[in-house]
């Protein structure tokens, strides 16, 4: 997928066998603080009925082409017929990728060729050219939604594929908090969307949803509930605020050096020593599941003691400590390997 806090890629392998050894190799999993959706599409490879969420709306668009899509869907309102060798998704892509440039609000926020609304000086985040570029692949996937000429699963997948190119070229370090001041490599290279592979498995006992955790504990029914919570201060709605945008659709205020987004309406309590407990309890003593599974990291808010004593209240915990390389999207002094934890809760 792309660089982002927290991805599990390589934790897959452990989190899938402690899936197998707690439930066997069939049933319902709930991954309920999806991100990208790697646990989730590779739950979805393994055979299991997921029920992926977030509370990101970039997010619930990784998840919906992940979970719910193992074709090109028709695109029946804006493209005629396909040859042999191109599906509709392939025509769609190439149909935007041939637009033209537009002067939007990428042009003006987000690139140096621009005017910050805000009086802000011009940002970096894209070239001029690959900031117009977006805003011209935006606007055409909004009027297409507006007119309802494709459904929400195919603008999820537009969506979603011009999230990936737009990552492909984006001048930052790692996460959207801040963008570099001179463009590197990559951020030079023309934005070119590329049509996605579509698991091909006809798999779909899966249902994806969008929200916070505590809210949609208690609607979910599952046999295993895997959760991987925030671990730090740092908001995944700040960190990401411009693919929030593209995910959205919308125009917000760009506001400060960074151009945010008003996050607020996605400000995670897991991120606070304050209310991330309570969290914690509330999903756990709220969901229809019996067995869960949580990643968690040495250097998180919370320590390991911590969490046994919030959990132990639900029942049996148990540890698996793995070491990990940590996630750094600069030059952090932090050392590089650190403890990662899989807790197993039983009611």
């Amino acid at each position: 997928m792309y660089r982002y806090i927290g991805n599990k890629t390589k934790l897959l392998p452990f989190i899938i066998d402690k899936t197998k050894e707690l439930i066997g190799e069939t049933g319902t999993v709930a991954d309920i603080m999806a991100g990208t959706g790697t646990v989730a599409l590779e739950l979805r490879k393994k055979g299991y009925s997921v029920v992926a969420s977030d509370v990101m709306t970039y997010s619930y668009h990784h998840l919906v082409v992940n979970l719910l899509l193992d074709r090109s869907p028709a695109f029946a309102g804006v493209v005629g017929s396909t040859s042999e060798c191109k599906t509709p998704y392939e025509k769609v892509v190439g149909f935007l990728n041939d637009l033209g440039f537009k002067d939007g609000f990428f042009f003006n926020e987000f690139s140096p060729g621009g005017i910050t609304s805000s009086g802000d000086d011009a940002r970096k985040y894209f070239t001029t050219s690959n900031a117009r570029k977006i805003d011209a692949i935006r606007d055409q996937i909004n009027t297409w939604v507006a007119l309802k000429q494709i459904t929400e699963n195919e603008a999820s997948l537009l969506k979603h594929t011009l999230i990936m190119a737009v990552n492909r070229v984006a001048n930052i370090s790692g996460t959207y908090g801040y963008f570099l001041s001179e463009f590197k490599k990559n951020a030079l290279e023309p934005l070119v969307l590329i049509p996605v592979n579509l698991d091909g498995n006809e798999n779909i006992n899966h249902t994806v949803l969008r929200g916070f955790a505590e809210d949609l504990a208690a609607g979910i029914t599952a046999n295993l509930c895997y959760i991987d919570p925030p671990y730090m201060k740092r908001q995944y709605a700040a960190n990401y605020h411009v693919l929030e945008t593209i995910a959205r659709g919308d125009y917000p205020d760009a506001i400060g050096k960074s151009g945010l987004r008003d996050w607020w309406d996605q400000h995670s309590k897991f991120c606070t020593k304050t209310k991330g407990l309570d969290s914690f309890t509330s999903v756990i003593r709220n969901m229809h599941c019996d067995i869960f599974l949580i990643s968690y990291s040495e250097d998180g808010l919370f320590s390991l003691e911590q969490l046994i004593a919030c959990f132990e209240q639900f029942g049996n915990v148990d540890v698996q400590i793995i070491d990990y390389n940590r996630f750094r999207s600069n030059d952090s002094p932090l050392p590089q390997k650190l403890k990662e934890y899989l807790i197993t809760v039983r009611k």
